[in-house]
C-alpha cells in the first residue's frame, strides 16, 4: 500500500498535527501521560508516509525515523535512561549519514571543518556540566556533526532534486539546533519555555529529513527520456 497518495498524505498530516498539538498541550498542562501518549505520533506518521521505502536512501531515512521514535519514547518515559535514548538517536544519525552517502560520497572537507569546530566548541562549553557523560555526549556530538556535514555535502549533488537537497540540509540543521538547546537545558541552565522550541525544531528537522526521501515530481523531457537519478529501487 502506498501512503504517499494525496488522501493518505492529508490524513497523516492531520494525525501528525494532532499529535503535535497534544504534546504541546501536555507540556503546558504538565500532563506526563499526555506527553508520553502523543510524543511518538508525528514521527510515526512520517515513517508510515515513507512506506514502503522504494530505494536505499528511503530505507535508511525510514530506519533513522524509527530509531528516533524509540529514542523519543525512552527519553520521555524515563529520564534516567538517558544513555539508552542517546544511543538510539546516535544510531538514527548513523542511518541518516548512510542515506546521504548513497547520494554523494564526495568528501567536501572544507564544509566539514567549520561544522566539526562548532561541535567541538559546543561540547567544550557543555563539558563542566557533563560529568561522567562527557565521553558519550562527545561521541554523539561527533556523529551529529558528521550527519550535518554529509547533509551539507548533498547540496549541488546530481541526481537529487534541489528541493530534496535543501530539505535534507535544513532538516539536519534544525535537528542539530534542537539537540544543542536540549543539551543546554539539561547540562547548563533550563530556561522557561525552551521545551517548546526544542521539540518544534526537532520535529521540523525530522520533517525536512523525511521530505528529502520523497522524490520531486519532474516531468520527462520532450523526447520522453527519463531524467537520470541515483535513486533506483534496489
Amino acid at each position: 500500500m502506498r501512503f504517499r497518495t494525496a488522501p493518505w498524505t492529508l490524513g497523516l498530516a492531520v494525525m501528525g498535527g494532532l499529535g503535535v498539538a497534544a504534546f504541546l498541550s501536555g507540556i503546558w498542562l504538565q500532563l506526563f501521560w499526555l506527553r508520553l501518549a502523543s510524543k511518538a505520533v508525528p514521527l510515526l506518521c512520517l515513517t508510515v508516509w515513507l512506506w514502503p521505502p522504494r530505494d536505499r536512501y528511503t530505507r535508511w531515512i525510514a530506519a533513522g525515523l524509527t530509531l528516533s521514535l524509540v529514542g523519543d519514547l525512552v527519553l520521555e518515559a524515563r529520564e534516567d535512561l538517558f544513555l539508552l535514548a542517546l544511543g538510539a538517536f546516535l544510531l538514527a544519525h548513523v542511518a541518516y549519514v548512510a542515506a546521504y552517502l548513497t547520494a554523494s560520497r564526495t568528501p567536501r572537507w572544507i564544509l566539514g571543518v567549520p561544522i566539526l569546530v562548532s561541535g567541538a566548541g559546543i561540547w567544550w562549553f557543555l563539558r563542566p556540566g557533563l560529568g561522567s557523560l562527557a565521553l558519550p555526549v562527545g561521541v554523539y556530538v561527533a556523529v551529529i556533526c558528521t550527519m550535518i556535514w554529509r547533509a551539507t555535502a548533498l547540496v549541488g549533488t546530481e541526481g537529487l532534486a534541489r528541493r530534496e537537497q535543501w530539505a535534507a540540509l535544513m532538516g539536519a540543521l534544525c535537528f542539530g539546533l534542537s539537540d544543542t538547546l536540549l543539551a543546554f537545558r539539561m547540562f547548563v541552565h533550563p530556561i522557561e519555555g525552551m521545551s517548546y522550541a526544542i521539540i518544534l525544531l526537532y520535529w521540523a528537522g525530522q520533517l525536512g529529513i523525511a521530505l528529502s526521501a520523497v522524490p520531486s515530481t519532474v516531468p520527462n523531457n520532450e523526447r520522453g527520456v527519463a531524467q537520470p537519478s541515483f535513486r533506483q529501487a534496489t
